[in-house]
């Protein structure tokens, strides 16, 4: 009977190991050539690599041309290698993204797993299947992780760092193992300095000095320290010299206006009050908003239950809450910044619950936070055939064909499906796993299935693809900020004029080659008087509408939309 049991468990969890590669690869990689770029981050990190490919030049990254120092070199690489390898498309732009992703949840399931197994449990696989997966479905996790930006890359370094010098401190004081793991963590610090700066020092040391500091091994802080910073800035350095040999600038911008100006300025780029990390985190990380409470009793019992595992605990709640404070200090704020917290929670998250539910299975705080979820989907099910059909103060149809919004309806429909069996089910590990799949649904319908007001927005691409036949490689090309990058992008130019307010691309103009790229309205009219026939605006509509008086009369014109971009030609 021992031997049947042992055999259904394992079963058991194979498929719960099944059904967590199935959830990554049908949210995160299967769909992600499905959408067209957003602008303007999305662009950006097409274009930068491209240029490198185009140029030969992969020390100093340069944006539409123009010399652009905000970020370090290795996640531009990392795109690069990635349109080598599968071409200049949407897929291989956000593969990066998607990638790290999942190598951060693999990690997520490892460290759990090392846990378990030293608890004594060599079999136990669900636990850790289970945090990969809290970490997979949780909403700021899945948007950062199907789009072409940094923080994904820059989040799964730090993960592994983290997780390398947490082996270290399990490891056996002054071994061979435990200098392995330093290294490890120092290798993986260095390329995560390589992608965004300094706060990859700053996040392992928020962690780790904490975590060592509470567990009383105070001569370690500095003992354990030391190695890891030593082989990260032999890491970063060849680079770090090499960019400034050839640009003397790029640290000088770099350091004061990425870091100490977006830390401390009150003119911060995106700066937001104390508060809006705390604000926004309920939305980031549904669909467990409303379970936060069960785990956190489950990870009070666990830690008085279960004391060998006290050392996750306490070393995850460094990894989440100190590095979250730190962020919350920062005058700028963006809501990618916190997704270093995320390998934490979930892994604090699934311990928790799972500990709650095998030892009260009915336990009331999970059972309401899952009937809340199922609330908000049923109310969601009954607004959108409200706004799509009938319209509800300004918004008229949510999508063009009516079959798209029944489409959506029928995956609400499916997620509160769901939320029923995670709520009516019995076994702990089937309620939570019903839970984190509910979105899954949505997660893969919206990359096909995007409302037109979004797409009209944040995405030029289709209207720059119809018209880059027709522009020329002599043809004269301005654009507002909003749209240069796409216009690099989709036009595969480096040499695209920006009209008016300079946006990312001002420190690039600065310099006396670039000024003649940065027009104003009066040099602007004398370049489409000069070049009349063969000069094109790309534009947001409503920037060209601010124009249209100030330019010379045009000689066609077209839109994607009232809200969206406009080809002008003169």
């Amino acid at each position: 009977m021992n031997d049947v049991n042992r055999q259904q468990k394992r079963q058991g969890q194979l498929v719960y190991a099944l059904l967590l590669l199935s959830f990554y690869v049908l949210a995160y990689l299967v769909p992600l050539g499905a959408r067209d770029l957003f602008v303007p981050d999305e662009p950006r990190y097409a274009e930068i690599p491209r240029e490198m490919i185009a140029t030969g030049d992969w020390t100093v990254p340069h944006f539409n041309g123009l010399k652009y120092f905000e970020k370090p070199v290795l996640g531009y690489w990392l795109h690069g290698a990635s349109l080598l390898l599968f071409g200049e498309n949407n897929f291989a732009v956000r593969l990066p993204s998607a990638l790290a992703t999942g190598l951060s949840a693999l990690l997520i399931f490892l460290l759990v797993g090392k846990a378990q197994r030293k608890e004594g449990d060599r079999q136990e696989y669900t636990v850790p299947a289970i945090a990969a997966l809290i970490f997979l479905a949780s909403v700021e996790v899945f948007a950062v992780g199907n789009t072409a930006v940094l923080d994904s890359l820059f989040s799964f370094f730090l993960t592994a760092c983290v997780a390398a010098f947490y082996y270290a401190t399990e490891s056996a004081r002054g071994s061979g193992k435990e200098k392995g793991w330093l290294l490890m963590a120092g290798l993986l610090c260095g390329l995560a300095f390589l992608t965004k700066g300094f706060l990859a020092f700053a996040v392992p040391v928020l962690t780790l000095a904490p975590y060592l500091f509470w567990q009383r091994r105070y001569a370690d802080i500095l003992r354990l320290g030391w190695l890891p910073i030593v082989v990260a800035v032999l890491v970063a350095l060849p680079w770090s010299v090499r960019v400034h040999l050839q640009e003397p600038d790029f640290w000088n911008f770099f350091f004061w206006n990425e870091h100490i100006r977006r830390f401390a300025a009150n003119d911060a780029q995106h700066k937001q009050s104390f508060w809006f990390f705390l604000l926004t985190a309920p939305g980031m990380v549904f669909p467990w908003t409303l379970t936060i409470p069960a785990a956190a009793v489950g990870i009070k019992r666990l830690w008085r239950e279960q004391p060998e595992l006290s050392g996750l605990l306490k070393f995850c709640l460094c990894w989440m809450l100190i590095p979250l404070l730190f962020f919350s200090l920062s005058k700028g704020k963006l809501l990618t910044y916190i997704l270093p917290c995320f390998p934490p929670f979930a892994i604090l998250m699934g311990l928790g619950l799972l500990h709650l539910l095998r030892h009260n299975g009915q336990s009331k705080l999970f059972q309401t936070g899952v009937a809340i979820n199922g609330l908000l989907l049923a109310i969601a099910i009954i607004a959108l055939p409200l706004l799509q059909f009938f319209g509800f103060h300004g918004f008229n149809q949510l999508y063009d064909q009516s079959w798209e919004a029944i489409v959506i309806i029928v995956c609400l429909f499916c997620s509160l499906f769901c939320c029923y069996w995670s709520y009516q089910g019995k076994r702990p590990e089937s309620k939570i796993v019903f839970s984190g799949i509910a979105l899954i649904f949505i997660y893969f319908t919206l990359h096909y299935l995007l409302p037109p007001q979004t797409t009209e927005v944040k995405c030029p691409g289709p209207i720059l693809a119809k018209n880059r036949a027709t522009i020329t490689k002599d043809d004269i090309v301005i654009a507002d900020s909003d749209s240069a990058g796409a216009v690099s992008w989709y036009l595969r130019r480096d040499n695209i004029y920006v009209l008016g307010y300079p946006g990312e691309l001002a420190y690039g103009f600065g310099y006396p080659d670039a000024k003649a790229r940065l027009l104003d309205f009066k040099s602007a009219s004398a370049l489409i008087e000069q070049n009349r026939g063969k000069t094109v605006v790309v534009a947001r509509v409503e920037n060209y509408g601010r124009w249209r008086d100030k330019l010379p009369p045009p000689s066609s014109q077209e839109r994607n939309g009232k809200e969206g971009y406009e080809i002008v030609r003169f």
